[in-house]
């Protein structure tokens, strides 16, 4: 463990602050792409992936089952995109013959469904996206008390470092200080790292120390990739628009019915998730964006399954509990 550790503290030390000043300039309110794949090395290529560890096999059942749980849930969610695609492709051939019939479904039709939200569920979007607008600010004392939080749940046995430290690079954020990390990822992504120790601890807690697999020299940091899912979800769910119109972003309209914190139990899923496709992919820090474009695609399969009525009937939601 000593030894994972110091290879963490390595590694956050490498992309921390001045040696990585000439990195692309980013507004401090929004985010065109994951925070990780801004992140530009010095070292040549092969120097970056001979940090890679040595390929072993996963030496215990638990690991494998939460493999096969994963590529489980990858099948399932192939299949039904497969079979989405003779359904959709079948009715456009219908559309196309009785172009003024029943199975005639356009934009209209869209919007019209989109306005039939019901109040319950109009008031969960307006929470939402009015919790997506708080920008982190490290001055306000309730920011300051939830990051505080966030540690006591991480590490409960420690004492609570400065709000500059060192020791926050042990969570996975980038430098001494929390605060310059979340940039367009706001306060809800603190949020949800927040319900996720609370809500499924000992997941939490698997990720946070790097637990199950083989891990790559270069591990991506976990604080860090938090925000990045956050803000990940957020564009694959269209909560920057007035209305959802994503089909991601419509489905999970019905999840939010059943549900207030789906938003949250979503963000504990695809951090899972995110995690098994970095093992499976064998990949190392570079490798971040890529793995969070993959994570997404299988969250937008999962998502358009039928008889999905909240976070917890997804084939990954399960891995929260291996």
């Amino acid at each position: 463990m000593a030894s994972t550790t110091l290879r963490r503290r390595l590694h956050h030390g490498d992309v921390d602050g001045r040696k990585n000043e000439h990195m692309d300039a980013l507004g401090s309110d929004s985010l065109s792409e994951p925070l990780l794949g801004n992140y530009i090395y010095d070292t040549s290529p092969s120097e970056k992936f001979s940090q890679r560890s040595h390929q072993d096999p996963w030496d215990d059942g638990k690991k494998e089952n939460l493999h096969w749980t994963f590529l489980f849930s990858q099948l399932i969610a192939q299949w039904a995109q497969w079979i989405a695609n003779i359904v959709l492709g079948s009715r456009s051939i219908l559309e196309r013959l009785f172009p003024f019939s029943s199975f005639s479904y356009g934009r209209q039709d869209d919007e019209k469904l989109l306005k039939a939200l019901s109040p319950l569920q109009q008031e969960r979007l307006h929470n939402l996206k009015q919790r997506l607008k708080v920008p982190f600010d490290g001055s306000r004392y309730d920011h300051q008390d939830a990051l505080r939080q966030l540690w006591k749940l991480s590490y409960p046995n420690r004492e609570i470092p400065p709000l500059k430290s060192e020791l926050w690079k042990e969570m996975g954020w980038q430098g001494t200080d929390p605060s310059t990390d979340f940039r367009g990822g706001g306060f809800i992504s603190l949020e949800n790292l927040i319900f996720f120790a609370q809500n499924y601890p000992d997941s939490f807690q698997n990720l946070l120390h790097k637990r199950d697999g083989n891990r790559a020299e270069w591990e991506y940091p976990f604080a860090v990739a938090g925000i990045n899912i956050s803000f990940m979800l957020a564009q694959m769910l269209d909560l920057q628009a007035g209305t959802p119109t994503s089909k991601a972003g419509t489905h999970f309209l019905e999840l939010l019915a059943n549900n207030e914190s789906a938003f949250d139990d979503l963000f504990c899923v695809a951090f899972r998730l995110m995690d098994a496709q970095w093992l499976a992919k064998r990949a190392s820090y570079m490798d971040f964006t890529a793995v969070l474009k993959a994570t997404r695609a299988q969250l937008e399969l999962e998502l358009a399954l039928e008889h999905i009525s909240s976070v917890k009937d997804l084939p990954a939601y399960t891995m929260l509990y291996r």
